[in-house]
């Protein structure tokens, strides 16, 4: 390969693909290529794509004309979730040159050879079946914290969700390549790790290709809570019926893992979660949120919410709406349900209106700004560790609490990447929280 060479990547979707799309461009790196931005002229384009929602979908195209303005003769590829559910209709995109699936994603360097553009897109997608062994990635140099992938896949059938067809069977990294993975990242100067995946929760299915747990995901937590040089590690979505007692209590005593929980809800309305084929109802979600709260009276706690889904009447609606109100949690993540073909939800009858869709997510929307101010104004007076980003915003250098409280801070290019301990102060009028840095109680750069 020419050393020349030099390939950019455009990641849609989760921290999952995030993490996939670095270790994908360490291995095309390895191979002789030079990564550039998204934005500069390079000779060969990678687009990770989601299909998790349908705008997702569309802004595919959006990205290829993106692509093709920086330089119309680049050789676009395409790899992901929606390259494996519907790879001929990448394909037939206008200056798609090579669409590859599930397993195919991870060996791009064997299908590209002179980076000559193709009259049409050459498709290599396996059957989803195939898709039955764990590649480890994480993504790292892109920013303070780390996304670690730990599992793939997922056994689920909720009734409106492609994950299973686009990512296959649930399976998962062995504990040790795990904490393997997480060494390289703490050495690497991270401090910040978050465990990613499909069904994290499910951790220790197909560890070793078969389709037990070799370990749970509580063994995973307390392998992770050992490793030197880890200065944070944080949990990002997890069922709530995968999410136990014993890992809460953990969590709540360790030293490295932060008071931070992202659980789907995704209805409170028992009737429309039997409709989604969801593994609880509302009342074990309550009794996870309590649980936190009694361990952890200062943690954050986000919700996965979908409106509109079919069956979902505005009694349906009104319940829901009123659960997370009363529900002590911090911040929502509204999704607006969309048609997804080969879903058992997409035939099904009651279909809610778009514009009642789009009002619905409204509501939830406001909502959710409120529960995020009344979080924030609770920690107001408190004293924090802030991990500090890298990029001056306006002014300001943003970053965050151990509990996920977003701050800003006059632009200091010596605070980049360090952890410093503060006091929050007030919430500006962007919504963010003013702190002060602790310097004079003893607190140094690190």
């Amino acid at each position: 390969m020419d050393m020349k060479k030099k390939v950019a990547f455009y990641t849609l979707g989760c921290k999952l693909n995030f993490s996939e799309t670095s270790t994908i461009a360490r291995n095309l790196v390895d191979e002789g290529f030079t990564r550039v931005d998204f934005t500069e002229h390079a000779d060969m384009y990678v687009i990770n794509t989601c299909s998790v929602t349908d705008n997702a979908d569309k802004r595919f195209k959006t990205i290829v004309k993106q692509a093709q303005k920086v330089n119309p003769d680049a050789f676009v590829a395409a790899i992901g979730c929606y390259a494996q559910l519907k790879p001929e209709d990448l394909a037939a995109v206008d200056g798609v040159d090579l669409v590859l699936g599930a397993t195919e994603k991870f060996n791009i360097a064997n299908y590209v050879n002179d980076l000559s553009k193709n009259d049409y897109g050459e498709v290599h997608s396996c059957e989803i079946e195939e898709a039955d062994f764990y590649v480890g990635s994480y993504a790292i140099g892109d920013r303070t914290r780390a996304f670690l992938k730990v599992q793939d896949g997922c056994d689920y059938k909720c009734t409106y969700c492609t994950i299973p067809l686009a990512r296959g069977i649930s399976r998962s990294d062995t504990l040790e390549n795990v904490v393997k993975n997480a060494k390289e990242i703490s050495e690497q100067g991270i401090k910040e790790i978050v465990l990613t995946g499909v069904n994290i929760g499910d951790y220790g299915k197909g560890e070793f290709g078969n389709k037990k747990h070799e370990h749970t995901f509580l063994d995973l937590v307390k392998a992770l809570d050992t490793v030197d040089g880890i200065h944070r590690l944080r949990i990002s979505s997890i069922e709530p019926n995968l999410l136990k007692n014993e890992t809460i209590e953990f969590v709540g005593s360790s030293n490295t893992f932060v008071p931070h929980f992202h659980i789907p809800l995704q209805s409170g309305s028992d009737v429309v979660l039997k409709l989604m084929r969801r593994r609880y109802l509302t009342d074990l979600y309550v009794d996870r949120v309590n649980k936190i709260r009694e361990v952890m009276p200062d943690a954050c706690i986000g919700v996965d919410v979908i409106v509109g889904f079919p069956g979902e009447t505005e009694e349906h609606f009104l319940t829901t709406y009123n659960f997370l109100n009363t529900l002590d949690i911090s911040y929502l993540h509204v999704f607006t349900y969309s048609e997804r073909d080969n879903t058992v939800a997409a035939e099904m009858e009651g279909v809610v209106p778009k514009r009642v869709r789009s009002k619905r997510s409204k509501m939830l929307r406001g909502l959710s700004v409120k529960k995020r101010r009344a979080f924030y104004e609770q920690q107001l007076g408190t004293m924090r560790t802030v991990l500090f980003e890298s990029e001056n915003k306006e002014g300001y250098i943003h970053g965050f609490t151990e509990n996920y409280v977003k701050v800003k801070f006059p632009w200091d290019p010596e605070l980049s990447n360090t952890l410093q301990e503060v006091r929050l102060d007030a919430i500006a009028e962007d919504g963010l929280v003013k702190c002060t840095i602790l310097e004079q109680a003893g607190a140094t750069l690190r």
